[in-house]
C-alpha cells in the first residue's frame, strides 16, 4: 500500500486528534460562540464533501447505467441516510451540551458520549476508503487528489468532534491526559475502517457508486441531525452560518482545485 494512502487514511484521524488535544489549551468549556461556529463550519465542509468529494463521482460512476444512473446512488444515499438513523437509535446523540443520562442503558454518560462519536466516525473511515479504492481500481471518476481532498475536508470536520469528546468529560473533571486519550481513540475507528474497505475493494468497486452515495448520506444525516441544530441552538447568531458559507467554500475549493 503506498504511503499515499495510508497518509490520506491517517489524516482524519490526526485531525480528531488536534481536536481532542484542544483540552490542554483552552479552559472547561468550549463558550457557546465559538462552538457555533466550529459546528457551523465542520456542517459547510461536509455538505460540500457529500456533493463534490461523493455524490458527484458515483454520478459519474455509474454513468454507463444511463438514464437510470440515479439509482444507485439514490439507494445508497437512503442506505447511508437509514444507518445513521439506526445509529441515533441505539446510541445518544453526540452534542456538546445535551448529554444525559438518557434511558436506562445501564452506560454511564461518558461511555455514551465516546461510543457515539466513535460509531459516527465509521461511515467517515469508509467514505476515504472507498474513494482510495476507486482510485486503485482505475475508477475514472475518481482521483488520487480528490481522495486527498475528501481526507482533508474530513478532517477539518473531525477537528470539533475531538473537542466534543475531550472538553465536555474535562468539564466533568477528568484529567487533561486522559480526557485526551478518550478523544485520540474515538477519531482511531477512522483509518482502521478506510483499511478494511480497500482490504475489501473487490467488493466495494462494483458497487462504488452505491457506496460513495451511502457515505454521503451518513455525513448529510450527520449535517442536519447534530450540527445544524448545534449552530442554531441558544441565542440567535450569525457566527455558526457564516462559518457553514466559510466551511462550504473552503472544501470546495479543496475538492475542485485539487480534484
Amino acid at each position: 500500500m503506498s504511503a499515499e494512502i495510508i497518509a490520506g487514511l491517517m489524516i482524519p484521524f490526526i485531525g480528531t486528534s488536534l481536536g481532542a488535544a484542544m483540552v490542554f489549551f483552552l479552559k472547561k468549556q468550549i463558550s457557546p460562540g465559538l462552538q457555533k461556529i466550529l459546528t457551523g463550519f465542520a456542517a459547510g465542509v461536509m455538505v460540500a464533501a457529500s456533493f463534490w468529494s461523493l455524490l458527484d463521482p458515483a454520478l459519474e460512476s455509474s454513468a454507463h447505467l444511463g438514464t437510470m444512473a440515479f439509482l444507485p446512488v439514490s439507494l445508497g444515499f437512503l442506505a447511508g441516510i437509514g444507518f445513521l438513523l439506526f445509529l441515533d437509535m441505539v446510541t445518544p446523540h453526540m452534542h456538546m451540551d445535551h448529554q444525559t443520562e438518557g434511558p436506562k442503558s445501564g452506560l454511564s454518560r461518558t461511555t455514551k458520549l465516546i461510543l457515539a462519536v466513535t460509531l459516527h466516525n465509521i461511515p467517515e473511515g469508509m467514505a476515504v476508503g472507498v474513494v482510495y479504492a476507486g482510485w486503485l481500481a482505475g475508477n475514472t471518476g475518481v482521483t488520487l487528489t480528490a481522495a486527498l481532498a475528501l481526507a482533508l475536508g474530513i478532517a477539518i470536520q473531525n477537528f470539533p468532534e475531538g473537542a466534543i469528546v475531550s472538553m465536555p468529560l474535562r468539564a466533568e473533571g477528568m484529567p487533561k491526559a486522559k480526557t485526551f486519550w478518550y478523544g485520540v481513540l474515538s477519531g482511531a475507528v477512522e483509518p482502521l475502517a478506510g483499511l478494511l474497505t480497500i482490504f475489501a475493494s473487490r467488493l466495494v468497486v462494483p458497487v462504488l457508486p452505491s457506496l460513495l452515495a451511502f457515505a454521503a448520506g451518513a455525513m448529510m444525516y450527520v449535517v442536519v441531525e447534530e450540527l445544524i441544530p448545534e449552530m442554531s441552538e441558544g441565542k440567535h447568531s450569525n457566527a455558526g452560518t457564516i462559518a457553514f458559507s466559510l466551511g462550504f467554500v473552503l472544501m470546495m475549493i479543496l475538492d475542485t482545485a485539487l480534484g
